[in-house]
């Protein structure tokens, strides 16, 4: 039982890779997504600087 427990398997990480890669791509698209929305909504409530406000 306690050679079963700590069987090492090289190749059983290099299959994980596979998903740790698609994991870390999900973080940045998600962070991407948070990056773009953050600069529109600055861009759309930015105050328009004094020569084109109408008083």
């Amino acid at each position: 039982m306690l050679n079963f427990l700590a069987a090492f398997e090289p190749m059983h990480f290099v299959d994980n890779l596979w998903y740790m890669g698609i994991g870390m791509l999900g973080i940045f698209i998600v962070i991407g997504v948070i990056v773009v929305l953050t600069m529109l909504l600055n861009a759309a409530t930015a105050e328009k600087p004094d020569s084109e406000k109408k008083d």
